[in-house]
């Protein structure tokens, strides 16, 4: 192809004027993207998202001399506090000066109990800001107990479904509330629970209605978000705990479907764990560890799961064009 002299001026003016454009960018004379970097974290949701006020959780918590080590385990939202160098009040081992993270979630809190822990919230005076980055994560508590109702015999499942469908909706409002008002979200769908060691023992049939309940709820609460990176980052962790149930060996676990600790959470620690598991012919098969066990528990994650967790959170929130 020719192009006459008029033709081949201009062309070179445009490369010419794009990368003056670039070299404006990268030397500092264009308009930066600035990363952003939370101040606070502000958790709500259910006990996946909780410590008490002495450290635990409800997980595997770490345990060395007799005390417990909060900082030690951490579950998810502490991991991506750490990716910012943030504390929460109830682990704070290393005395930082007033942190300003909070957790306001609570233990067995279902969707509807999140705008409760918003609203309460607000009435004590907080507010979303453009540094404030809140977590959210709730709903398992909600399929449960549909699930159990259903078990009961005093609902059905073509009964529980609109109840799902209505929390997950309900739930995406609550994360769009925050959004609207100023604050940067990461919304975590709830874990399979049709592949926990609850679904396991009772059987394929129920693992596949908790499975089917958990995918509704799931899925009214992704079609309620407002469709905007900039306030709303997706954490998919029902996906996350199916490809680690799927191939175990390469997110570094070891057992995925049954549960680690041999008492009840939150008072877990790598002291009260279950024995080992060993194969027919005695041999080890599986050491009993909270790192590599997917579950603490019948329906809640291990530290490891927890770690994965928080791992999708750090690189979402890192990712997001908040």
């Amino acid at each position: 192809m020719k192009f006459n002299g008029n033709a081949m001026r201009a062309a070179i003016g445009v490369i010419g004027a794009a990368l003056t454009a670039l070299a404006l960018v990268s030397c500092g004379g264009g308009q930066a993207v600035e990363k952003f970097v939370p101040t606070r974290i502000l958790a709500f949701g259910d006990e996946s998202s909780f410590m008490d006020a002495n450290g635990l959780k409800y997980s595997v918590n770490a345990k060395a001399d007799g005390t417990i080590d909060c900082k030690a385990n951490p579950i998810w939202v502490q991991g991506l506090a750490a990716a910012y160098g943030l504390v929460f009040p109830q682990c704070n081992p290393d005395a930082v000066a007033a942190p300003a993270s909070q957790i306001l979630a609570t233990v067995d809190a279902t969707s509807g109990n999140v705008k409760d822990q918003i609203d309460l919230f607000v009435t004590n005076g907080g507010s979303f800001g453009g540094k404030d980055l809140a977590t959210v994560l709730a709903g398992a508590r909600d399929i449960l107990d549909q699930y159990a109702l259903i078990k009961a015999g005093t609902t059905t499942e073509a009964q529980a479904i609109p109840i799902l469908e209505q929390a997950g909706t309900a739930l995406a409002a609550q994360v769009n509330r925050i959004g609207l008002a100023g604050g940067k979200v990461l919304i975590a769908t709830v874990p399979d629970m049709g592949l926990t060691p609850f679904a396991v023992n009772a059987g394929t049939t129920d693992a596949a209605l908790l499975t089917r309940l958990t995918s509704l709820f799931n899925s009214k609460l992704r079609v309620g978000l407002i469709n905007d990176g900039h306030m709303t980052g997706l954490l998919l962790i029902d996906e996350m705990v199916q490809n680690i149930v799927k191939n175990p060996g390469s997110g570094g676990f070891g057992a995925v479907d049954k549960a680690v600790c041999a008492v009840a959470l939150p008072n877990c620690t790598t002291a009260t764990l279950v024995p080992d598991l060993l194969n027919p012919d005695g041999t080890l098969k599986f050491a009993a560890n909270g790192e590599t066990w997917l579950w603490s528990d019948d329906t809640r994650l291990s530290a490891g799961g927890q770690r994965s967790m928080g791992s999708v959170a750090v690189s979402r929130a890192q990712g997001n064009p908040f």
